[in-house]
């Protein structure tokens, strides 16, 4: 037997999950509160200094909560899995949802009463003074166009915290909070008076000292919480467990770990109070075993039983964490993730494999817990032990999302390209969704921007006009092109307006936070900001880099490719012809349902419910979608239908719904992208490579280079409605393309002509990260000969250069029963975009685009 299965969870470890499973998210208000305190009492000291005296009444006055049955402890709220505001980034969007936040459609939270009244108050002190207001009067009114018209969005870090990165916690679980106190008054004391920053760095370092000397006293109000918590106790073994908690806090992270137990609680309290400070998400452990291992080995006292619990209860405090958005952008992240990406193998910085017994017992955790954080994660090489690959199968087969997988073949060169030492570039670890990076040496802005390439391919086909107004420049009329290549002529003239707005944008925002969100706790834990004497957000890190991703680029090739054909070629239609059937949604009403059209053919023989003006036309279905959704809080299909057909009026007058119908039919009589087609799959890879050189040609106010990405989150749903019918058959406001997959059910032959289709997107060239979801059915994947396919499947793709790879291992039927009875399937976790999330917290349109991924089995003839 190959499987060697996993066991069964502690009754602890299964109390804690159930906790998280069935708790209703709730929006807390004391960080928001002392927030707005401790700025009113800091006017006019230097913005590093207020930042300092902010986490120094964090920490000090934050309410300190133990929950029932913890052996790790550290909580940013007093209720389960809920969140705080961050005022100082932005607030508007909170009250404007005060009473529409627990009923949206997507990641619902609670706002008590009380609490919203709280936030109103301190919400006062802020208009003008947000992070975002700043970045908002450094942008130019084209660049803002861009943003309100769905070509891009920077909406992650213009409205909260940056996040994004992977600290130094060996530093922490080996020399502590007093060994980064001694390295900052050491750095001090070789200060040289002559130099001219020598105010500025002296200030960054007074902040360092006074933050960690708050943080120390944070994780000392915990060792005060348990013992008097011990004190009262009527269980022996719960009141021995609270003292010995108490002790561990006692001593870190105040100090060095001396045993595993300890830095597993100094790990914890490192990643809690990062949150704490800012409100980013993707605070990412990175390579956890490659840090926590010595104090394993090294602990001679602990059962390999005790330490699995221990590993199982960090688990269950990642998914305790939580944040919420606004409602369009949680649309964008549904499934209250926070993207706190945790990883196991791959190399050392000499190119040996680092693979330990916690990479497998992290592996263990995933299966005990079975909650969708952290966004687990495996590194695999050439050289990765196959028992390794075997075990990783074998849990994604679970059906739980995890782990992501990553090739070291790709990934390392791609950094090393990007002016990454080879020694770092071996030690990187993932942020986030899928963003490769340095850890503890990199501010990389990763997931800095949605890119939405699909929507350029619409300006592109109208001139660059949206509805009537002239966005983008004037590149020629559609109806004028005589080859593939009169589009990309215009295409990448559009791309490099659009592209240099984004750049823009991200930099408006970059300086915003330079400015107003400096943050010392993050600093001091990122390599070399103490020795130079700056933040992050100043320029600190040694690695520097901003990067934006795209969506919609395969979208974009398979269109130009079925124009290509039909058009151009075989001359089947006119692109006059297509035009018209394109600004008309080929006949179909707009929907953004996946199952629109199956639902209108069977309903209608003529679907005369088009549009005289695509773009305008969209912007009403999307008001009428959001205005249901406010209403109701969920999607109904039914009324969307109704609502769209009443409020839009019939245009089938220059030509029949028949005509547009058949001229849809014919665009997709096409081979598609995913089905190992050279001449497909690299019209796909140069509209990848035509963003990415763009972006690529472009720094950042801290010194570093602009780098592409290539995903989506679930953005692909929601920016799919900003984007009119295309080439490829697609429906106006329908979800776009997932990542860098195929198209759900195009890719048909296989899932190794769907891998080696994916792999030839030259993803050396996205250093910020390319993500490919891939569905297995779990008969496919049953038994050591599904297991030994599965693993198959892996090696050949990242032998063809592929860079990364997920799974959701389910079946149709067990989703789509998820989505009609949610009531029995509460802890159904699906792989989503770059995480996992429980299904049925997610969006119906979300839902449905899960649903429709194809589902791969073995056996076919191109496999």
């Amino acid at each position: 037997m190959i499987a060697k299965g996993f066991t069964e969870p502690t009754d602890r470890i299964k109390r804690l999950a159930n906790v998280i499973v069935n708790a209703f998210p709730e929006v807390e208000a004391e960080r928001a509160v002392l927030t707005t305190e401790a700025y009113k009492e800091t006017e006019g000291l230097p913005n590093v200094m207020r930042r300092a005296k902010v986490a120094e009444k964090l920490f000090t006055q934050l309410p300190v909560t133990i929950r029932d049955d913890e052996l790790i402890v550290g909580s940013l709220t007093v209720h389960p899995r809920s969140c705080q505001i961050s005022p100082e980034y932005s607030y508007d969007w909170v009250e404007a949802e005060f009473d529409t936040m627990e009923t949206r459609m997507a990641d619902p939270f609670k706002i008590p009463k009380d609490v919203a009244a709280k936030l109103h108050e301190a919400f006062q002190y802020w208009p003008g003074k947000t992070v975002s207001d700043l970045a908002t009067s450094y942008m130019s009114d084209e660049t803002k166009e861009c943003q309100a018209n769905g070509v891009f969005t920077v909406g992650n870090y213009y409205y909260g915290g940056v996040g994004h990165v992977c600290v130094d916690y060996g530093k922490i679980l080996n020399k502590g909070f007093r060994g980064v106190i001694a390295e900052v008054v050491e750095a001090m004391e070789k200060m040289d008076k002559m130099d001219p920053s020598y105010m500025k760095k002296q200030q960054f370092y007074n902040a360092v000292i006074i933050t960690y000397t708050a943080a120390i006293k944070f994780a000392h109000r915990y060792a005060d919480k348990a013992r008097e918590m011990a004190m009262t106790s009527l269980n022996p073994v719960r009141k021995a467990e609270l003292l010995k908690i108490a002790e561990n806090c006692d001593r870190v992270p105040e100090n060095g770990a001396t045993n595993f137990y300890e830095a597993c609680q100094s790990f914890w309290f490192v990643q809690l109070m990062l949150q704490i400070e800012s409100s980013g998400h993707s605070i990412s452990p990175g390579r956890f075993d490659t840090y926590m291992y010595p104090f394993l080995k090294n602990d001679t006292s602990i059962s390999k039983e005790f330490a699995q619990e221990l590993i199982d209860c960090i688990w269950v405090k990642l998914n305790d964490l939580n944040k919420t958005r606004d409602e369009i952008s949680d649309q964008a992240f549904a499934g209250y993730a926070i993207f706190q990406n945790l990883g196991v193998g791959g190399q050392d910085e000499k190119g040996r494999d680092i693979t330990n017994e916690i990479s497998y017992m992290a592996m263990e955790a995933c299966a005990h817990v079975r909650l969708p954080a952290p966004s687990f994660s495996i590194r695999v090489h050439e050289n990765s032990p196959q028992e390794f690959l075997y075990r990783a199968c074998e849990l994604a087969r679970l059906g739980l999302g995890v782990p992501a997988m990553y090739n070291d073949e790709v990934i390392i060169p791609a950094l090393v390209n990007r002016g990454v030492k080879l020694e770092d570039a071996r030690n990187y670890c993932i942020i986030g969704c899928v963003e490769p990076q340095c850890p503890h040496k990199t501010e990389g802005w990763h997931d800095a921007a949605f890119f939405n390439v699909a929507k350029v391919m619409e300006i592109t086909m109208n001139n660059g006009r949206v509805g009537t107004k002239q966005l983008g420049p004037v590149t020629g009329e559609m109806c004028e092109w005589k080859s593939a290549e009169d589009f990309f002529t215009a295409f990448e003239k559009q791309m490099h307006y659009f592209v240099y707005h984004l750049v823009e944008a991200d930099n408006a925002v970059d300086l915003a936070h330079m400015e107003r969100d400096q943050l010392p706790f993050l600093s001091a834990l990122v390599d070399d900001c103490i020795g130079r004497g700056k933040t992050v957000e100043e320029g600190g890190a040694i690695y520097n880099f901003t990067g934006p991703q795209a969506f919609g680029v395969v979208d974009v090739g398979d269109s130009v490719y079925a124009m290509q054909k039909h058009v151009f070629e075989n001359k089947e239609i006119t692109p006059a012809q297509l035009k018209e059937a394109l600004d008309h949604n080929f006949g179909y009403p707009v929907d953004s349902c996946t199952q629109a059209e199956k639902r209108f053919e069977s309903q209608h023989s003529c679907g005369c419910g088009g549009t005289t003006s695509a773009a305008t036309d969209e912007q009403k279905v999307y008001e009428i979608v959001k205005k249901i959704l406010t209403s109701s809080g969920s999607v109904d299909l039914a009324a969307v239908t109704d609502e769209v057909n009443r409020s839009m009026p019939a245009s089938c007058t220059s030509g029949s719904c028949d005509s547009y119908m058949d001229i849809k039919r014919i665009m997709e009589k096409t081979e598609w992208y995913g089905n190992d087609i050279d001449a497909v799959d690299y019209v796909s890879a140069r509209v990848a490579r035509i963003y990415s050189a763009e972006v690529e040609k472009y720094t950042n106010p801290r010194g570093g280079q602009f780098q592409a990405g290539c995903y989506p989150v679930s953005a692909n749903v929601l920016f799919g409605k900003d984007v009119a019918a295309l080439p490829d058959g697609r429906l106006a406001t329908t979800p776009l393309a997932d990542g860098v997959s195929p198209r759900a059910g195009k890719d048909v032959s296989g899932p190794t002509a769907a891998t080696n289709s994916v792999a030839k997107l030259d993803h050396e060239y996205f250093s910020n990260g390319t993500l490919y979801n891939q569905k297995f059915t779990p008969s496919a994947v049953a038994g050591d000969e599904g297991l030994q396919n599965f693993a198959a499947v892996v090696r050949s793709y990242f032998d063809h250069k592929g860079m990364h790879v997920q799974f959701n291992v389910i079946d149709r039927a067990t989703l789509i029963d998820a989505q009609e009875h949610p009531e029995k399937h509460r802890d159904l976790v699906v792989r989503v975009a770059g995480y996992s999330a429980h299904f049925v917290t997610l969006a119906k349109e979300v839902q449905d685009n899960i649903i429709e991924r194809t589902e791969h089995t073995f056996g076919c003839k191109s496999c």
